[in-house]
């Protein structure tokens, strides 16, 4: 004999067995009997009904407890006052995690895009942060809590290569894959201007002053200077570099462009002479993916895929073909995709294939800490002005913001540099603090950071080329001098 099938609690066409619904059940009215006739009354009734009693009391207690919990939905409820609905308390959202045992690096995992992220900013103060994804959007975030404050409206019809702020933060720059670069502004929104050029558009940067901004050019291997205000153009220069450019940006003064290209070849275009200051051919054993000024704009900083950052003296000019730098090697497994100095100098963070970003100590060129959590490459880093924060950017389609506050009070840290035998010294010329080898014979004489002892290096080189070499051996011969 098949099962009946149970009826729903809510249905009022459920039947009793002589016909009744449960509404006409719940209208008839039982005579009032004492607790001993009615334990009497229970104990005379069979099994099945017992059963079936109890069943019609639970759906009579169900039904109530939903009427009381739908009245205060009801529109036609006015006979009473509904209680409040009940506020259940959320779980509050874990935003903070720990990079490694050692090094307890907390940090935060920004969400939003859906592809590769490819560009990323720190503007208004470090308060805010800006980003760049394949997914043809620009988005703002909200650097405290992690939310997207906007999503930038006029977006490109493809994948956005590269963003870019202006020093007062009113401004963003994009470039992508439609050949085009936008000008939006950043408190509003609104699209500025655009730019249609004929070939794609690998890097993008504005000018420290917000005048000028750059473009590198893909196909005809260009760098294409345009007026930010008027979005006219002030230079291009074609056939720049013997292949492709991968990227370029300003010095702090905003009168010189650097551009870094697959040839692996560095350029350093000015703009009031029209003219190429310096070219470094071969400065790099494979394609060369980014490049970034220190704040003096007396060193440039260039990322391979040869797995290597080199820094650069510029200060010089145009009378070298090329130049003297510090290497920084073992710090990734793979190709190197961006770099970033701290504003002081006195740190570099560079991003790789590897899935890691690296933290060096600039001035003695070893990296001190590697963070790992990106589950694909890293595209790109920044680092904000006051040094606390650094932000990186990756194909795994999301940002990660890590707190470096304390850094140098992390155990990993002090134990590497015990194991390297490093002290910290104060140099005499700019004050920045840098490190050097205990067991090295002229540590007590060595006063100065590497940075002014390549300048001391390089103008005593330059004043040597120019008065013929006689004095060469008596500006050089001091300790210090060699790097």
């Amino acid at each position: 004999m098949a099962s009946q099938a149970p009826c729903a609690p809510c249905s009022p066409e459920c039947l009793d067995e002589d016909g009744k619904t449960v509404s006409q059940l719940r209208s008839v009215h039982l005579p009032s009997v004492l607790s001993s006739d009615l334990e009497q009354l229970f104990h005379k009734l069979p099994g099945t009904a017992l059963i079936r009693a109890y069943g019609r009391f639970k759906l009579s207690t169900l039904e109530a407890r939903q009427d009381g919990l739908l009245a205060p939905f009801d529109p036609l409820e006015v006979s009473r006052d509904s209680p409040p609905p009940q506020e259940h308390p959320k779980p509050e959202k874990k935003f903070w995690g720990d990079q490694e045992t050692l090094s307890k690096i907390p940090f935060k995992v920004l969400r939003g895009h859906e592809d590769l992220v490819s560009s990323c900013n720190f503007c208004v103060d470090d308060t805010k942060l800006l980003s760049g994804s394949y997914d043809c959007t620009l988005k703002l975030w909200d650097a405290v809590d992690g939310s997207v404050i906007r999503d930038f409206e006029q977006r490109p019809k493809a994948p956005v290569s590269e963003c870019s702020v202006t020093a007062d933060g009113r401004r963003i720059i994009t470039a992508s894959y439609d050949k085009a670069v936008r000008a939006w502004d950043l408190e509003t929104g609104k699209l500025l201007w655009k730019i249609n050029h004929e070939t794609f558009i690998a890097s993008c940067k504005v000018s420290p002053d917000g005048k000028y901004v750059v473009s590198a050019l893909d196909v005809d291997r260009a760098i294409c200077i345009t007026d930010a205000e008027n979005a006219t153009t002030v230079s291009h220069i074609k056939n720049h570099h013997n292949r492709s450019l991968t990227a370029c940006c300003f010095d702090p003064d905003s009168q010189k462009v650097a551009s870094v290209s697959l040839d692996k070849s560095i350029k350093i275009w000015d703009i009031t002479s029209q003219a190429t200051l310096l070219t470094i051919t071969k400065a790099h054993s494979s394609a060369i993916s980014n490049c970034c000024f220190t704040f003096s704009g007396h060193f440039l900083c260039t990322s391979s895929w040869d797995k290597t950052l080199k820094i650069w003296n510029v200060h010089t000019g145009e009378f070298r073909n090329c130049g003297a730098c510090v290497t920084l090697m073992k710090g990734h497994e793979g190709s190197v995709s961006s770099c970033h100095f701290s504003r002081d100098t006195s740190f570099l963070v560079s991003g790789g294939f590897d899935r890691t970003v690296a933290i060096w100590d600039v001035g003695e060129g070893y990296r001190k800490l590697s963070l790992k959590g990106h589950s694909d490459w890293v595209t790109d880093v920044a680092i904000s002005n006051n040094k606390k924060w650094v932000l990186s950017a990756s194909k795994d389609k999301t940002m990660r913001l890590w707190n470096i506050e304390e850094i140098d009070q992390i155990p990993l840290v002090i134990e590497y540099k015990k194991a390297l035998g490093l002290k910290v010294k104060q140099c005499e010329v700019c004050d920045r603090p840098f490190s050097i080898y205990e067991s090295d014979i002229f540590s007590e004489t060595v006063t100065q950071c590497v940075f002014c002892r390549m300048d001391a290096k390089d103008l005593s080189t330059e004043a040597s080329s120019l008065s013929g070499g006689e004095d060469s051996l008596s500006q050089d011969g001091s300790p210090g001098a060699d790097d």
